[in-house]
């Protein structure tokens, strides 16, 4: 094999910095020696990795290409380096996390203030930016552990079944819709339904509405589930929400929930790690934490 990691390395350190000499500081070697690297690497390629503009060192096509393998194997063995190092530190670290629904927040406090006394050396970060996209960020090495609920294909990732929870659509006591036993896909046509955005990521607009043919009369995006569920009290509109997530609403009377069609709806929930960040103790720890108590056990 003719590519070696100091290869990567100084291809990375040159077009950050666009010479040889500030690369060569970056990287703890003389000019001469990150030339004759240089020179070495072109040689076995039989190609110009670097042109000179001026005063600044400029990617070939084959230095592009040569530099995005670069970022790609660096950055891998960068995640497994500290991956090890958190295997050797005596249970200190940071878990990075993140979940795919904005209602999971609601439930995650009293299990992070459990883990957090079994482990009181982990640092805890929640990464919400990541809500709605939490497999990329896994895949970049910027998040540790993502509660999802789709589907995880890619062979990069491991996951483990957590829990599974039913979705129930939500009126208020005196809608049309409170009395039936269950809502159709057809019966949301009349509506005004309130969503988690984006609409093209909405598990119900998505599996439900969508294959049914059915557009609701009025959409509405909200973030907040507290707002959906303010304005479903008012009158403003339906949602479809998790039964766990509103159950003291229904059981003090503001709201009534039904079944999402006469099967009903349940959610599949599973947390993904790469595979080296699965084998983390404190990370298993954590995982093991969610699936033995899910939201509708976890004071949620």
């Amino acid at each position: 094999m003719d590519l070696e990691l100091r290869h990567l390395k100084l291809v990375r350190a040159v077009n950050t910095h666009g010479s040889l000499t500030r690369a060569g500081t970056e990287l703890h070697l003389t000019q001469s020696a990150l030339s004759h690297q240089l020179r070495d690497i072109e040689q076995r390629l039989g190609s110009s990795l670097f042109l000179r503009v001026g005063k600044r060192m400029v990617l070939t096509p084959a230095g592009g290409h040569l530099l995005r393998s670069a970022d790609d194997v660096l950055t891998e063995i960068e995640r497994t380096e500290e991956a090890i190092r958190r295997l050797a530190g005596a249970g200190a670290g940071v878990m990075r996390i993140s979940t795919e629904c904005y209602t999971c927040y609601h439930w995650l406090p009293s299990l992070l203030k459990a883990f957090r006394r079994a482990h009181p050396r982990v640092e805890i970060q929640v990464v919400a930016k990541a809500t709605e996209h939490p497999l990329p960020y896994l895949l970049d090495g910027r998040l540790d552990v993502a509660i999802v609920s789709d589907p995880v294909r890619d062979r990069r990732l491991t996951t483990r079944r957590l829990f599974d929870d039913e979705m129930v659509v939500i009126v208020e006591p005196r809608h049309p819709l409170a009395t039936r036993r269950y809502v159709r896909a057809e019966d949301f046509a009349h509506e005004t339904l309130l969503i988690y955005p984006p609409k093209e990521e909405s598990t119900i607009y998505q599996e439900v509405l969508v294959p049914a043919g059915v557009k609701p009369a009025e959409l509405q995006q909200i973030e907040l589930t507290e707002a959906i569920i303010e304005l479903v009290k008012a009158g403003l509109g339906i949602a479809v929400l998790a039964r766990w997530a509103v159950a003291p609403y229904v059981k003090a009377g503001a709201l009534c929930a039904l079944p999402l069609t006469r099967r009903g709806f349940r959610r599949v929930w599973s947390a993904a790690t790469l595979k080296n960040m699965a084998r983390v103790p404190f990370v298993r720890d954590f995982i093991d934490l969610v699936a033995k108590h899910p939201p509708f056990t976890a004071g949620g």
